[in-house]
């Protein structure tokens, strides 16, 4: 399946495109839907089936789009996903509890308390992060012991 290009004519009239994923994904969302394992997960989480078809629709779309360039196309697949960020969303931006920041706090670079550094200098992360910047030679991930469990 051709992929979708900057250098296309297209994309100037439709700037959008950046939101079209490859018609796989669609696909496969699809098959996902419709397995009897999701059907479960849709049952048991909202008492019954979900409608698989919006995952239908946009990978014919989407093949319509790619093999013919037909905009129409292309402006509903756009559309639906636009509708599927705001209904991913909705629950974000609905929230009250919070209050939304403009900017960092004041304080958001300063250096951790010298309790949280030293657990941090002996901690896995910072070990590997050191081998990865060449700090110190690498090791090997077993210490020389080994558990199994039987």
């Amino acid at each position: 399946m051709p992929e979708i290009s900057s250098s296309d004519t297209f994309v100037s009239e439709l700037p959008e495109t950046w939101q079209i994923r490859p018609c796989d994904v669609y696909y496969e969302e699809y098959k996902d839907c419709k397995s009897i394992k999701a059907r479960f997960q849709q049952y048991f989480v909202h008492g019954e089936p979900t409608d698989c078809m919006p995952w239908r629709r946009d990978y014919d779309n989407c093949t319509k789009f790619l093999k013919s360039k037909d905009l129409k196309a292309a402006r509903a697949l756009i559309e639906s996903e636009k509708e599927r960020r705001r209904e991913r969303f909705k629950g974000h931006y609905a929230n009250d509890v919070w209050t939304r920041r403009d900017k960092p706090p004041e304080n958001w670079s300063a250096p951790l308390p010298e309790a949280i550094s030293k657990d941090y200098e002996k901690s896995y992360l910072y070990m590997k992060s050191r081998e990865m910047k060449g700090e110190i030679p690498p090791s090997s991930d077993i210490d020389g012991t080994l558990c199994v469990i039987m």
